[in-house]
C-alpha cells in the first residue's frame, strides 16, 4: 500500500440540525481512484466542498501530501495541487474550449487575469492548453464557442480546465451528470486514462462506471463512512447491501 495523498481525520458538519458529515475518516492512496457513493443527502458533496474549502467543517483535519490544509483557502488548495473540477473554473460559455483552458493555465501559473490579452499570444501557454484538451480528447474541438458544443463535452472541457491547474489530485463530483450512454462512456474511458498518473477522488450516482473506475469504494450514509474497500468487497457487504446497493448489486 503506498502512502496516502490526502487524510481526512474525524471530520464533522452540521447545518443546524441536519448532520452533513459524522466523524469521517478516510484515507486516498496516490494514483489510485477512489470513490465515494451513498444515498442522495448522504453528504458526499458537502464531504467534497470541505476538501475543496468551500465550506469550512466544524471540526476535524484534512491533511493532503502529508501538510494539515484545514485553514486553506480554495485558491491556496488549489495551488497545493488539489483541484476540484467543476468548481474552481466556470466554462465561459463565448470564449473558444482553447482560451477556457488558457485561463485556466494562466491562473494555475500565477497569472491575474486582468492579463488575459498579451498571455493569449504566449506560444508555450497555448501549448499547455492544448495538450490538457488532448489528454479529454477536445484537441480538434479546440476553437469551437463552449457554447456550441455538447453537455459531455463541456464536462470534458471542465476536466481539461482542472488538469490544465496541474493537480496531484482530482475532486470529481458526479462528472457524469446529465450524460448520455455514449458520453458517460467517454468520460470512463478519459477518467482511465488519467489513472496512475493522477490520484483522483470520484462522487459519481453512476454505479456502473463506478464499479469499472474505482480502485478502492468508500460508502457514505448519513454521513457517516460505512465501509471503505476494495469493489468486489463491498459489492459482497452485506451491511451496504442493506443501506445503500440493494441485493440487485450483489
Amino acid at each position: 500500500m503506498t502512502e496516502p495523498l490526502l487524510k481526512i481525520h474525524d471530520l464533522n458538519k452540521h447545518f443546524g440540525g441536519i448532520v452533513a458529515t459524522d466523524h469521517v475518516n478516510l484515507e486516498v492512496e496516490k494514483g489510485l481512484i477512489h470513490a465515494i457513493i451513498g444515498p442522495n443527502g448522504a453528504g458526499k458533496t458537502t464531504l467534497i466542498a470541505q476538501l475543496s474549502g468551500q465550506i469550512k467543517p466544524d471540526s476535524g483535519d484534512i491533511e493532503f501530501g502529508g501538510h494539515s490544509i484545514t485553514g486553506y483557502s480554495v485558491a491556496h488548495r488549489a495551488r497545493a495541487g488539489l483541484a476540484r473540477s467543476f468548481q474552481i473554473t466556470s466554462v465561459v460559455m463565448p470564449m473558444t474550449l482553447l482560451q477556457n483552458v488558457m485561463l485556466a493555465v494562466q491562473g494555475g501559473s500565477g497569472h491575474s487575469f486582468h492579463f488575459w490579452t498579451p498571455v493569449s499570444e504566449d506560444a508555450e501557454m497555448q501549448a499547455a492548453a492544448m495538450a490538457s484538451l488532448a489528454e479529454v480528447g477536445l484537441e480538434d474541438r479546440a476553437e469551437r464557442i463552449a457554447a456550441n458544443v455538447s453537455h459531455g463535452e463541456q464536462r470534458q472541457l471542465e476536466v481539461a480546465m482542472a488538469l490544465a491547474m496541474k493537480p496531484r489530485m482530482l475532486l470529481l463530483d458526479e462528472p457524469m451528470a446529465g450524460m448520455g450512454k455514449e458520453e458517460g462512456a467517454m468520460m470512463v474511458e478519459i477518467l482511465n486514462r488519467l489513472r496512475g498518473d493522477m490520484t483522483i477522488l470520484l462522487v459519481e450516482h453512476d454505479m456502473d462506471a463506478v464499479f469499472s473506475l474505482a480502485d478502492k469504494l468508500s460508502v457514505l450514509v448519513n454521513g457517516h463512512i460505512i465501509a471503505t474497500d476494495t469493489v468486489e468487497n463491498i459489492r459482497s457487504n452485506h451491511e451496504v447491501q442493506k443501506a445503500y446497493l440493494g441485493d440487485g448489486h450483489a
